[in-house]
């Protein structure tokens, strides 16, 4: 009765794996786009202070 259960686990830990791999392996790009963003928001905060 256990083993049918174990060996779903072990298949859906695999997946879980092989999918959170993926998103993992995409994050470092994601960094130098969220780099772009702070550096727009700093620049237009610099500009509203200027302008204030």
């Amino acid at each position: 009765m256990l083993i049918p259960w174990a060996i779903f686990s072990v298949a859906a830990g695999l997946k879980f794996w092989r999918f959170t791999r993926l998103v993992r392996q995409q994050r470092p790009g994601s960094s130098s786009e969220l780099e772009r963003v702070r550096a727009s928001l700093e620049q237009s905060w610099r500009k509203h202070q200027q302008e204030a």
